[in-house]
């Protein structure tokens, strides 16, 4: 089936199921149920609590702000946006980019991280410091220097000389790149970045996956953040994505360095706007509510406490949680507590540490339409877009095994997805999902080489992140 004719069956298809609605039940976005009896016109609901007391914006939402009696599910989206700073001017930066040059890196890898490379240093300022460190079994670097035309001449000879060598010692390569940028900070840069350049094989030095996580943490409390890029189509995405999580960074994957200029001209201007660090959301669940998941990212439970670290954000950056929910509800008319939220974060506008609390509730109502016909559009959407993710990464892992029909089943599903969305928000709000789908669908059936599936793979993992809500922190 060509792309057209996809197209006009899921258009097709949206039609028809915009004339069914949906009820909240347990495992997955509500099922769908023909409304019999035409119900009044309600007004349409408004957006969650929205707090904006620091140099964060945050606005929750619940899929389901009127919710059946009895247990059901409900999605929590919750946007956080970081504070436009007019005028602002990006000021200078201390800059270390740490290059794996390890045999794993040879030929093509290592001709891209040194591209990459190359194409940071020319967006440099003269008052802007840059170390280069790269690793294999040893690590060699240049130290910190002003990025002054000169200097700028030396860092492109230097990563000239970078050749493939050895095994792969990543902790050290971060440490000599710590130790780089340590040397440097107090001297006019507000910002602090370690940029991780790797196929993520530790074969030396500290090797297991903890041990490392534990390198980027020290990092990371010492003031510096770290981001990582994959390079290569067989990187190891989870620990490289881990490094980022955990160093408060950005994360992606490295397919050709040309297209790397404006992402290093983007994280350059984010770093040096940055408006609020060490940013953690909470959930405070109420008895009878339960937490299934947070979508996407790495959640930790304590008690009736769920808290998400995310990353530091720079002005205008948004990131979204999406978090799926089991209530109870009991009275008809009765507000049901879904969960009280809480947004820590040091402010960097006004130097001092802000809490934003908020509580976000339903009303329990024995009355279907009402259910279906409250709904709210935007959240309806957010939920399809992050369980799409998690579908995206199913079938990234069925295709990296050669399974490409269990792969591409996962994306007929995301395509009902939308489907049942669009049945909700309209079919303009989904839309371009739909036509993302068709696309991975159709560069899952062209792919016939093992390289295009790793790049298949890839992508979908990629995309799936920004899907979850990742979108100022994923290349």
């Amino acid at each position: 089936m060509n792309r057209t004719v996809l197209f006009l069956a899921l258009a097709g298809g949206l039609a028809l199921t915009a004339l069914v609605l949906g009820m909240p039940h347990r495992g997955g976005l509500p099922p769908q149920v023909v409304v019999t009896t035409p119900a009044p016109p309600l007004p349409t609901p408004a957006p969650g609590p929205r707090s904006s007391s620091g140099s964060l914006q945050v606005t929750s939402r619940l899929s389901h702000p009127y919710v059946p009696v009895g247990a059901s599910e409900t999605y929590v989206t919750v946007d956080l946006t970081g504070a436009e700073v007019p005028g602002a001017k990006r000021s200078p930066v201390n800059l270390a980019v740490v290059i794996d040059r390890s045999g794993s890196m040879s030929g093509y890898k290592l001709q891209q991280a040194k591209q990459a490379a190359r194409h940071l240093v020319t967006l440099l300022r003269d008052e802007d410091r840059l170390a280069i460190v790269h690793y294999g079994s040893d690590v060699k670097s240049l130290p910190s220097l002003p990025a002054t035309a000169s200097n700028r001449e030396r860092m492109m000879q230097f990563i000239d000389g970078i050749w493939d060598d050895g095994g792969t010692n990543i902790s050290a390569g971060l440490s000599v790149g710590r130790t780089q940028l340590a040397s440097a900070m107090g001297n006019g840069a507000s910002v602090n970045r370690l940029i991780l350049m790797s196929d993520g094989q530790p074969t030396e030095g500290v090797s297991d996956e903890e041990g490392l996580k534990n390198v980027v943490k020290e990092i990371r409390a010492s003031g510096i953040t770290v981001s990582s890029i994959g390079v290569g189509t067989d990187f190891n995405e989870d620990l490289m994505q881990a490094f980022a999580e955990y160093g408060a960074g950005a994360y992606g994957f490295l397919e050709d360095a040309s297209k790397l200029s404006t992402l290093f001209q983007r994280d350059l201007q984010q770093a040096t706007t940055a408006v609020a660090r060490n940013v953690e959301l909470s959930f405070e669940l109420p008895p009878g509510t339960t937490l299934d998941e947070v979508l996407g990212y790495r959640a930790h439970q304590a008690g009736n406490t769920v808290r998400v670290a995310l990353p530091d954000f720079s002005a205008g950056q948004v990131e979204r949680v999406v978090a799926r929910i089991h209530v109870t509800g009991t009275t008809p008319g009765q507000s049901v507590q879904v969960a009280g939220l809480k947004v820590a974060y040091t402010d960097l506008l006004v130097h001092k540490n802000v809490e934003d609390q908020s509580m976000l509730a339903a009303v329990a109502t024995d009355v279907q339409e009402e259910v279906v016909q409250r709904q709210d559009k935007e959240a309806t959407v957010y939920a399809a877009r992050a369980r799409s993710a998690q579908n995206l990464q199913k079938a990234a892992a069925a295709m990296s095994q050669g399974r490409k029909d269990e792969a591409k089943g996962y994306l007929s599903q995301n395509q009902a997805l939308f489907q049942e969305a669009g049945a909700v928000a309209g079919a303009a709000a989904v839309a371009a999902d739909q036509v993302d789908q068709a696309r991975a669908m159709q560069e899952y059936d062209d792919a016939e080489t093992e390289e295009a599936q790793k790049a298949a793979v890839k992508n979908s993992k990629v995309k799936a992140l920004k899907s979850f809500g990742r979108m100022g922190s994923t290349y």
